[in-house]
């Protein structure tokens, strides 16, 4: 939106999800034991988007028609359970969301931090505005989710 470079949508929604990891808990453990864990997930191998539209951010209507049904799936998913027969035994599975894309302009408002007007518009790809204007469809996360924590408390405390 600001400065120089290519004309960019105003807003490229892309919602999605990846399985970063799966858990264990057998029934006389008292932990978790991870059995899978994706290190850096790429989008085009492991994550196909659910949705992908170009909107204005402040169209806060089609926003909404656009994201409502899959965030209420997203929302039946974590009350419902996964039944799988694995070795002749039914076994329960819970999903868990975690958020691994977080928007800068979101996190500055939320902390009362102005914009910095960043050269990245991708929180998961550090993609570039001339590299998005040419491709909106493909990337590649490229920063796992402690990463992205580490980004995000960057943004929180730095307002520059």
């Amino acid at each position: 939106k600001h400065g120089a470079g290519p004309v960019v949508p105003e807003k490229a929604v892309r919602f999605s999800f990846t399985i970063m990891s799966v858990s264990v808990l057998a029934d006389e453990m008292h932990e978790e034991v991870t059995i899978f864990t994706e290190p850096k997930p790429n989008s085009e191998l492991s994550c196909k988007p659910l949705c992908l539209t170009f909107v204005d951010e402040s169209d806060h209507e089609t926003l909404t028609a656009i994201l409502w049904p899959i965030v209420a799936e997203r929302n039946a998913m974590k009350e419902s359970r996964l039944i799988l027969p694995i070795g002749g035994l039914s076994r329960s599975f819970r999903f868990h969301f975690i958020g691994t894309g977080y928007d800068e302009k979101m996190v500055r408002e939320m902390e009362g931090l102005e914009a910095s007007g960043s050269t990245y518009i991708c929180t998961l790809c550090d993609s570039g505005r001339s590299e998005a204007s040419q491709n909106m469809v493909l990337h590649s996360v490229t920063r796992n989710h402690e990463e992205n924590l580490e980004r995000y408390e960057i943004w929180r405390t730095n307002p520059l």
